[in-house]
């Protein structure tokens, strides 16, 4: 299995970047892109999900929600690109996101269980991996362990962090056998050939230039960008990327029938809280995430494993 090792100049930039998200996570704002720094309000919001969490006690559906949380569904996608290599063709990616591992008691038995009949070349993460957005992050790891023993495809598993995660994950989990992308691209041989994979450091928390430096690929490869947040997909379609893959949304988690979300935690960009989106020639999809978060329920949204299939498409012939 391909553990993907850092290069020394790599390593000397993460040591730059971990210094610089220790102090943004110390001061606890969310630090946007538009340079705008906002104070985060998880606590106020936990508050409020707690009366919600009483009321559906008192109503007696709150089972069904949980039954619902832990009910993953797997969705399998062929995607077709032209310029993808042809040692790559029939390639699968499996991709996880918002795990939030340690909101559901036991929860990772059940994705390893819905994980284990399927087959893909490589897994990709993208972010959240614990249930709040501060304090503790050790009692993941046991239970992420267990995920990443389970999981051995060929090609490996590459992570990124979310606004939920910690920079000091990074250190801690890819002894247990995954890749962080941290502002960072590797490349994936096979028969001489080659796709690129670019990660980026959370920017709905987290934002810094160095995550969006990261996105200007160099390649003109087959390439793809994974990110917690749709928030860099114009530059990475700009950049060239064919395929954006990312997170943080849960779909809504909780939402009106017809899967309307109630609160994404997305500003503007509402055709990309869930599925396939288009920017420009990059195709996109947001996955509805595995795991829950703040309330450990879904309704009108189920959880999703998701398996994409690359395929490589032949040019119409005129």
């Amino acid at each position: 299995m391909h553990n993907y090792p850092l290069q020394q100049k790599e390593k000397e930039t993460r040591i730059i970047w971990a210094s610089g998200r220790s102090t943004l996570e110390a001061f606890r704002f969310k630090y946007k892109r538009s340079g705008k720094k906002l104070r985060s309000n998880w606590a106020l919001f936990e508050k409020l999900l707690w009366i919600f969490k009483i009321l559906l006690k008192l109503t007696g559906v709150y089972k069904k929600g949980l039954a619902n949380a832990k009910n993953i569904n797997i969705k399998k996608f062929p995607l077709a690109f032209e310029n993808l290599p042809t040692a790559f063709n029939g390639f699968r990616i499996l991709h996880l996101s918002d795990l939030h591992i340690d909101a559901i008691e036991g929860f990772e038995n059940i994705l390893i269980e819905k994980i284990k009949p399927l087959d893909f070349d490589l897994c990709v993460i993208t972010g959240d991996f614990r249930r709040d957005t501060t304090g503790n992050f050790r009692q993941i790891l046991p239970a992420m362990e267990k995920i990443l023993t389970a999981i051995k495809p060929q090609f490996g598993i590459l992570g990124v962090l979310g606004n939920h995660d910690t920079y000091k994950m990074v250190d801690l989990l890819e002894p247990l056998g995954m890749r962080f992308l941290v502002n960072e691209s590797v490349r994936i041989e096979k028969e001489n050939q080659y796709i690129h994979l670019t990660g980026t450091d959370d920017t709905y928390y987290f934002y810094t230039e160095m995550a969006l430096d990261s996105m200007k690929n160099l390649s003109n490869g087959f390439s793809v960008a994974l990110s917690h947040t749709a928030e860099l997909s114009d530059i990475a379609a700009e950049n060239n990327y064919d395929l954006y893959l990312c997170g943080h949304t849960h779909g809504g988690q909780i939402c009106l029938p017809g899967g309307i979300p109630v609160i994404c935690h997305q500003k503007g960009m509402r055709e990309r809280v869930r599925g396939f989106w288009q920017h420009n020639k990059m195709m996109g999809y947001t996955s509805a995430g595995a795991g829950v978060s703040g309330i450990p329920l879904r309704f009108n949204c189920p959880p999703e494993i998701t398996l994409f299939e690359l395929i490589k498409k032949m040019p119409d012939r005129k």
